[in-house]
C-alpha cells in the first residue's frame, strides 16, 4: 500500500514539474512580442530594415537616380553585402569620383562626389598631325563626363596615332583646368618629338644575295637625309608586314621556292628615336623548272592548243611570278573560247634530290561565280567613278579573271595612279565575290618649264600649266605660255572623258601666238583660232579621233633680208579644215611603259571654206620591250607629208625639224634653207627613227632617277619650191646622246644632253635641252 502511494506521488510531482516549464515557455514567448499598439519605430528598431536612403552632395544627379544604381532600397532588410554591392554599383557608373556609405540607425547616408562635365577638349603641340585626324580616335567630348580611366584610355589612342606615323617618342599629357558648376576643360599637351626612323637594317642568313640588294627590294629604307620627302624610313609595323612579303616574293621569283622569313624584329633605341631592324631568313635550295603539263575535265577542249600561252619553259630558274603569270594568260586564253567560269590549279611536285619542280596545271570548270561588290580605296582626290568606268567589270556580273586583268590595266592607263592593286575576296555568300581596288595617287598637276640652249648661244623656253584630273573627274585642263623673248602664245585646252557620260572623250582649244622667226625664218607670225575634238574607242585598244579646227593666219614683217620664197606668203589667210586620227595602243604605262606598242596615225583636209587646201599626213609607232627587270628598251618612228591641193603648201604648214622632235638640234635647225638668207624655209616630208634604253643609274630605287642613252636618226625634205637657191640635202642626220628623267616629287623632270654627230654644214645644232614639272 505504501509502494502504491510512492508511485502516485512521483507522478503527480513529475506532471507539476512539466507543467511549470511550459507556463515558463509561454510566459517568454508573451514577453518577446509587443503589444500590437506598440509604435511603429519601436518595431523597425527591433528587426534591422533600412527605414530610407539619403543622397548628399550630388549637384547634377537626382537623389532618385543615385538610389536607382543601388541593390538594396528602402523596406528590405539592412544587409552588409547589399550595401557593399551598392557602394561598387555606384562607382562602376562612372559619374562619381568617390563614393561613401554610412549607416545612422536604419538609415543609409550615401555621400557622392561627382565628376566634373568636359566643357571644352583641345590638343596642343600637335603640328603634324591636324585636330581632325586626332578627335576621331579620342572617346571623350563636350558634355561628357570626365573619368581619369577614359582620360588614360584617350592618351593611349592619341600615342598609337603617331605611332603609326612614325613618332614613338611622343608623349601625351593630359591637363584639366577647372570651371565653375563642376566643368573642366580637358587639354591634350602633346609633345610629337621626331619621327622614329630606321638607323640600321640588318639581314641575317642570306648567302645568295647581299644585304644592298635585299634593302632594295623591301619598301623600309635606313633613314638619310635625302629622304626629306619620304616616310618609307620611319617605322611602320605594317610596312614591316610587307617587307616580309616582299622578301619572299624577291626570293621566289629567283628560283627559292622553300624561302622563308624566319623573324623581323624591331629593336627601339634607348632614346626611342630610331629602330634597328633585323631579319632572319632562310634561303633553302635554288629550283628549276621541270616538266610542264596542262590538263583539264573541260569538254571539247584541247589543252595543248593552249600551249603557246605558257610563260613557264622547263630548264628555267623557278619563278612564282611566271606561275602567276601563266595562269592569268590561261584564264584569258580560256575565257576568249566562251568558258566564263574556269579555275585552273597549279599542282606542284619538288623533286628535292634533283631541285626541280614540276607542274600540272588543271583546268577545272570553276564554280559559277558572281560578283558581289567592287570596293575602291585610297583615291582621295579621284571619284570613285572615274576609276568604276575603267572597270570591264561590275556588280552582277559573271567573274572573269582575264577581264579583271584588264580592268587594272585600264586604271594604270589613266595615269593617276602610282599604284593600282585589284585583288578579290569572298562575298556575302559563296558563289558571290567581292572586288577589292587599291590605288595610290599621283602627281596629276604640272607647271612645266622648257628650256634649250643653241650653239649660237639663243634660249628658247616655255612655261604651261596643266591639270590632268581636274576636280578628280579625269578633266584634263592646261594653259600654255609662251614666254621667251621672241615667242607670245597662250594656248587653252580642255577635255571631258566622258562626254554626257558616255565613252567619248570632247574637248576644246583656243590659242594665240605671235613668233619672232626672224632668225629662223625672217618673218613673224601671227595666229589665232580654235579647235574642237572628239575621241571614242573602236576597240578596247583602238581608238579614233575626230577634229575640226578654224584659224587666222598672218605672216608680216617681210624685209629684204628675207627669202623670197616666204615673202610669197606674205599677208592674212583663213583655215578651214577637219582630220581625224586612229591610236592603236597597248602599253602597260603611258608615262613609263615597260611593254607595249602604240601605233598612231591621221590626216589632216584644209580647205572645208577658208583660203587654204591641202592634205597633211602623220603617223607614229613605238615599240617597248623590258630586256630585264630594270632595263626597257624602246624603237620609235615617226614622219609625215603635206601636199597641196591646187596650191602651193606655204611656209606656216610645211614641217620644221628639231628640238623636241630631233634631239641635238634648235628647233627648225635640220632641213632647207636659203643660201642667200639662211632662212629655214621648211620641208613637205620628214621622218625620225629613235632607239633608247632606260636603265637605272645606281641610286636608290625610291630616288625614281633614271639614265637614259639614245639615238636619232632623220630627216626633213621636199620643199616643193623651184627657182630657188637652196641649200638642201635629203641625207639622213644622226644624233648620239645621253639623259636622266627624276619623277620627282614635284613632278617630272628631264635633262638631255646630245651631240649631232652626222649633219649638214648649214643645220642648226642644240646641246641641251630640260623640262621640269611640278605639282601646284
Amino acid at each position: 500500500m505504501k509502494h502504491e502511494t510512492g508511485l502516485w506521488e512521483a507522478v503527480v510531482l513529475r506532471f507539476c514539474q512539466i507543467s511549470l516549464s511550459l507556463a515558463f515557455l509561454l510566459l517568454g514567448a508573451l514577453l518577446a512580442v509587443p503589444p500590437f499598439a506598440g509604435s511603429a519605430s519601436a518595431q523597425t528598431a527591433a528587426s534591422g530594415v533600412l527605414e530610407r536612403v539619403d543622397v548628399q552632395g550630388n549637384q547634377r544627379i537626382e537623389a532618385l537616380t543615385v538610389q536607382s544604381y543601388m541593390t538594396i532600397a528602402a523596406g528590405e532588410p539592412l544587409d552588409a553585402g547589399k550595401v557593399d554591392q551598392s557602394l561598387k554599383a555606384l562607382f562602376a557608373t562612372g559619374l562619381f569620383a568617390d563614393v561613401s556609405i554610412r549607416r545612422q540607425g536604419n538609415v543609409l547616408v550615401v555621400n557622392v562626389v561627382e565628376n566634373p562635365i568636359i566643357n571644352r577638349l583641345a590638343f596642343e603641340g600637335n603640328r603634324r598631325i591636324d585636330d581632325d585626324v586626332l578627335e576621331p580616335e579620342v572617346q571623350l567630348r563636350p558634355r561628357i563626363v570626365y573619368t581619369r580611366s577614359r582620360v588614360q584610355s584617350d592618351v593611349q589612342r592619341i600615342l598609337q596615332v603617331y605611332r603609326r606615323n612614325g613618332r614613338f617618342a611622343t608623349s601625351v599629357e593630359p591637363k584639366v583646368v577647372q570651371l565653375e558648376q563642376n566643368r573642366v576643360d580637358l587639354i591634350f599637351e602633346i609633345n610629337e618629338g621626331p619621327v622614329t626612323g630606321i638607323r640600321r637594317i640588318d639581314i641575317i642568313g642570306n648567302r645568295n644575295f647581299d644585304d644592298g640588294k635585299l634593302r632594295r627590294a623591301i619598301a623600309t629604307k635606313e633613314s638619310r637625309w635625302y629622304r626629306f620627302f619620304s616616310s618609307d624610313d620611319s617605322y611602320d609595323p605594317d610596312r614591316v608586314t610587307l617587307d616580309r612579303e616582299l622578301l619572299r616574293k624577291f626570293y621566289l621569283e629567283r628560283g627559292y621556292a622553300d624561302f622563308r622569313v624566319l623573324s623581323a624584329v624591331a629593336e627601339l633605341t634607348h632614346d626611342r628615336s630610331d629602330f634597328f631592324l633585323t631579319f632572319t631568313v632562310e634561303e633553302g635550295e635554288l629550283y628549276k623548272f621541270g616538266k610542264v603539263e596542262l590538263a583539264t575535265t573541260l569538254r571539247n577542249l584541247d589543252p595543248e592548243t593552249l600551249r603557246g600561252s605558257l610563260s613557264i619553259v622547263e630548264g628555267e630558274t623557278y619563278n612564282a611570278e611566271a606561275i602567276e603569270e601563266t595562269i592569268d594568260n590561261l584564264n584569258f586564253a580560256v575565257g576568249r573560247l566562251g568558258y566564263a567560269f574556269v579555275d585552273i590549279r597549279p599542282k606542284v611536285t619538288r623533286l628535292r634530290e634533283e631541285r626541280v619542280i614540276e607542274l600540272v596545271l588543271q583546268i577545272n570548270e570553276g564554280p559559277r561565280v558572281y560578283i558581289d561588290r567592287i570596293n575602291i580605296t585610297g583615291n582621295i582626290r579621284t571619284l570613285d567613278k572615274v576609276v568604276r568606268r575603267e572597270m570591264k567589270l561590275v556588280e552582277g556580273d559573271a567573274f572573269n579573271t582575264a577581264k579583271l586583268r584588264r580592268s587594272r590595266q585600264q586604271i594604270r592607263r589613266l595615269g593617276f595612279f602610282d599604284k593600282v592593286d585589284v585583288a578579290q575576296k569572298q562575298g556575302e555568300t559563296a558563289d558571290k565575290v567581292a572586288i577589292d581596288v587599291d590605288v595610290q595617287e599621283r602627281s596629276t598637276g604640272e607647271l612645266s618649264f622648257g628650256l634649250g640652249i643653241s650653239t649660237t648661244e639663243s634660249v628658247i623656253g616655255d612655261i604651261s600649266i596643266r591639270e590632268r584630273n581636274l576636280l578628280g573627274k579625269a578633266q584634263d585642263l592646261k594653259l600654255s605660255l609662251g614666254l621667251s623673248a621672241t615667242r607670245q602664245q597662250i594656248d587653252l585646252s580642255f577635255t571631258e572623258p566622258y562626254f554626257l557620260d558616255r565613252n567619248l572623250s570632247a574637248g576644246f582649244d583656243v590659242f594665240s601666238l605671235k613668233e619672232d622667226q626672224q632668225d629662223r625664218s625672217s618673218f613673224d607670225e601671227q595666229s589665232k583660232g580654235f579647235s574642237l575634238r572628239s575621241r571614242f574607242p573602236i576597240t578596247e585598244n583602238l581608238k579614233q579621233g575626230l577634229r575640226y579646227t578654224l584659224r587666222s593666219d598672218t605672216i608680216e614683217n617681210i624685209n629684204n633680208s628675207t627669202s623670197p620664197l616666204i615673202s610669197l606668203d606674205e599677208g592674212d589667210y583663213l583655215t578651214s579644215s577637219i582630220s581625224y586620227d586612229l591610236t592603236y595602243d597597248t602599253r602597260d604605262d603611258i608615262f613609263l611603259p615597260t611593254k607595249g606598242i602604240i601605233i598612231r596615225g591621221g590626216q589632216d583636209f584644209a580647205g572645208v571654206g577658208g583660203d587654204v587646201r591641202y592634205v597633211r599626213s602623220a603617223a607614229r609607232w613605238a615599240y617597248y620591250y623590258a630586256i630585264t627587270r630594270d632595263l626597257v628598251a624602246s624603237l620609235g618612228l615617226k614622219g609625215g607629208h603635206i601636199i597641196g591641193l591646187g596650191q602651193d603648201v606655204r611656209v606656216l604648214n610645211r614641217f620644221f625639224l628639231g628640238g623636241d622632235d630631233f634631239r641635238g638640234f634648235e628647233s627648225g635647225g635640220v632641213g632647207p634653207r636659203d643660201r642667200s638668207t639662211d632662212d629655214a624655209i621648211g620641208g613637205n616630208a620628214y621622218f625620225v627613227t629613235t632607239g633608247e634604253l632606260r636603265f637605272p643609274i645606281g641610286l636608290p630605287n625610291d630616288f625614281g632617277v633614271l639614265g637614259r642613252a639614245f639615238t636619232e636618226i632623220g630627216t626633213l625634205l621636199d620643199p616643193d619650191v623651184s627657182g630657188a637657191d637652196l641649200q638642201d640635202s635629203k641625207a639622213p642626220r644622226m644624233s648620239l646622246g645621253v639623259g636622266v628623267s627624276w619623277r620627282s616629287p614635284f613632278g617630272p623632270i628631264r635633262v638631255d644632253l646630245a651631240q649631232a654627230l652626222i649633219k649638214e654644214s648649214f643645220d642648226k645644232e642644240e646641246l641641251f635641252r630640260f623640262s621640269f614639272g611640278t605639282r601646284f
